[in-house]
């Protein structure tokens, strides 16, 4: 077994959350492992809406966290959601000194917009829907100047080593499409801070390399993973044949846009008394209800924004610009997009996982913050509040930060990347059977094509990453027999009088996908 021993601590990836652990674990020493260029090929980045925070004199936490709760359909951790919304404004306060360029008012303050669910405009933008990029854009220079922090670009995690129940260890290869083979780096700690599981859906607005890889390795290598079935699906994706589907921002709603089909009629009016502005899950049903009907679902910004949709909104107006829309002359066609995973790995108040030895924080974690129904913008929120959290935590049982040299990963030869075809076949049942709209007869079947697809490559550790995370979704769907958030069974609409949270591990899950497995 080809290893190599560090005093630096692991992280596994190069999004919000791992720049922010890093800086935070500063000055001691850290190795990140970036799949891509760094600043490239993250969600973060891809974030459009902005942070949610209490900035407004007349908003508070408590307001904050009131709304998270009833967005969240009755499995949020009230008191998770209490402390992650007091300590919002602190972080805004850290990153605008990081240099993010946050936009302000005449007289300084914070310009705030209002996405769905919100009771307050709490969201704290960039240039409209530049949030993320921004924030990104400021971390990324910082940890390029910070000397402690080496970046290990273009390599990628593929599984974890466990020895007597504590991780000990990451196996790291190369990214490319002929990958090199994985080496064993043995850090001072490991944390977990990837992405989610948006890119296992045929339709997604997440990044392509975000395929619940680290979720998945976690999982296989026994971590308790939280509420794996509550996949949030962005009510509007704009529906331009791009993969992934590019993002019109719920700010859009904010500021007033309206969904209309094909025939020019509202349809949300009728579903939800806050219409456009309902929780994710109503709306992205309500858009798939027309959807499925021919209706051709449009987000109409014409009144609402008109000609300054161009400016105020840039990467909207960018990505309708490569579709050949104009949306100052016509509505933006639109689609239901898988977006964001709730669930994840399991991690107390600290970022522990159940596993020793390992803390997780960003999209792959399950805090119990989103509930079955992550409240706008929280996502960015929680990523800083973790990611700091579980920089203290492993701070605290390490040594005085000392000099690490540098790591390098010797050639172990090449394996093959996961066959573009399983993948394919991987996203089109996630789709089709683990979507927007459930029910019993389609997730089992999706539980026995996954294993199929799982046992076409199976020395593939990429690939098995993305079935066991595959295979959790459904499975927990398939349990959860009732509707609750981003959780929809045609087959059970109702939902229970109280919510459980999901806690599952995976052999638990491919026990149940083994009464439908098919050789």
């Amino acid at each position: 077994m080809t290893a190599v021993t560090t005093d630096r601590v692991v992280i596994v990836g190069a999004g919000l959350g791992a720049l922010y652990a890093a800086l935070s674990l500063a000055p001691h020493p850290v190795l990140m492992i970036s799949p891509e260029n760094l600043g490239e090929g993250a969600s973060s980045a891809w974030a459009q809406g902005g942070v949610a925070a209490a900035m407004d004199d007349r908003d508070t936490p408590e307001d904050h966290a009131r709304d998270t709760v009833i967005a969240g359909a009755g499995t949020v951790d009230a008191g998770v959601a209490q402390a992650v919304c007091k300590e919002a404004r602190d972080h805004i306060l850290t990153l605008t000194s990081l240099g993010t360029p946050f936009d302000r008012t005449k007289d300084g303050q914070y310009v705030m917009s209002r996405e769905a669910a919100h009771s307050f405009a709490r969201v704290v933008r960039v240039r409209g829907d530049q949030a993320g990029a921004e924030i990104m854009k400021a971390l990324v220079a910082q940890v390029r100047e910070t000397p402690s922090v080496q970046v290990m670009e273009r390599h990628m995690a593929t599984g974890l080593e466990v020895e007597d129940g504590r991780v000990v260890g990451v196996w790291i290869a190369g990214s490319g499409d002929d990958r090199s083979a994985p080496v064993l780096v043995k850090g001072a700690a490991h944390l977990m801070a990837g992405g989610g599981s948006g890119g296992l859906y045929a339709l997604t607005t997440n990044p392509p390399r975000i395929r619940g890889q680290v979720i998945g390795m976690a999982a296989r290598a026994g971590a308790v993973i939280a509420d794996p079935e509550f996949v949030q699906f962005h009510p509007t994706a704009i529906a331009c044949g791009e993969d992934p589907a590019p993002l019109a921002t719920e700010a859009l709603r904010g500021e007033g846009a309206i969904l209309i089909n094909k025939d020019g009629k509202r349809f949300m009016q009728g579903l939800h008394p806050d219409a456009e502005l309902a929780p994710r899950d109503i709306v992205a049903r309500g858009i798939y209800a027309q959807t499925q009907a021919g209706y051709r679902p449009m987000l109409d910004t014409r009144e609402a924004i008109g000609p300054e949709i161009l400016t105020l909104f840039p990467a909207v107006a960018e990505a309708c610009a490569r579709a050949g829309i104009d949306p100052v002359k016509d509505p933006i066609p639109v689609a239901a997009a898988a977006h964001y995973h709730m669930g994840g790995i399991k991690v107390d108040d600290h970022g522990r996982a159940s596993l020793d030895g390992l803390w997780c924080c960003g999209e792959c974690a399950s805090t119990g913050l989103h509930g079955a129904n992550r409240l706008a913008s929280n996502g960015l929120l929680e990523a800083l509040v973790y990611a700091r959290r579980a920089a203290i935590s492993i701070m605290a049982g390490l040594g005085k930060a000392a000099l690490a040299p540098e790591v390098h990963l010797a050639d172990n030869g090449t394996i093959a990347a996961p066959r573009e075809d399983l993948v394919a076949d991987l996203r089109r049942i996630m789709t089709d059977k683990v979507g927007v709209v459930r029910n019993g007869a389609d997730l089992k079947d999706a539980l026995a094509r996954i294993y199929l697809i799982e046992f076409s490559q199976p020395k593939c550790d990429a690939l098995a990453n993305m079935t066991a995370t595959a295979t959790l979704i459904a499975a927990a769907a398939l349990k959860r027999e009732e509707s609750r958030g981003a959780h929809f069974r045609s087959d059970f609409p109702q939902t229970a009088p109280t919510g459980e949270r999901t806690e599952m591990t995976l052999a638990e899950a491919l026990d149940i996908r083994a009464r439908y497995a098919k050789e």
